[in-house]
């Protein structure tokens, strides 16, 4: 079974000031699209392949998956959905524990400006 890697999509869009605020489903779809060449090659501390997960809530909860990334709508909360999932690495940025099941790894373990042509992880 492949390692499932959630983000949470308004916690790492929200980690940028960046103008996000403006366009929040466009905001996502970018990193929906910088999370793609993850799915391969994993993550520090888990190789790929990896299952990427996306979970979307709010203005950005119509943003399709694409090879790669798979993408869950949270009808409420996105934290609640997140839970609903079950065990997985968690990518977030809160204070505090992650959910139940979940192992930690931060929003510093993916680097959203990758589409931009930079190293893809950070060091």
């Amino acid at each position: 079974m492949r390692t499932q890697i959630v983000v949470d999509a308004a916690n790492v869009v929200g980690s940028v000031p960046d103008g996000w605020w403006r366009d929040r489903r466009g905001a996502t779809e970018r990193l929906r699209d910088s999370l793609v060449p993850y799915a391969g090659r994993g993550i520090a501390g888990h190789p790929g392949p990896v299952e990427i997960v996306l979970v979307v809530e709010g203005a950005a909860r119509e943003v399709a998956a694409v090879p790669g990334v798979r993408v869950e709508p949270a009808p409420g909360s996105g934290d609640d959905r997140i839970v609903e999932l079950g065990s997985f690495v968690w990518i977030w940025l809160d204070q505090g524990a992650p959910a139940a099941g979940a192992a930690d790894v931060g929003v510093g373990a993916v680097d959203r400006k990758a589409e931009e042509g930079g190293d893809a992880e950070r060091r």
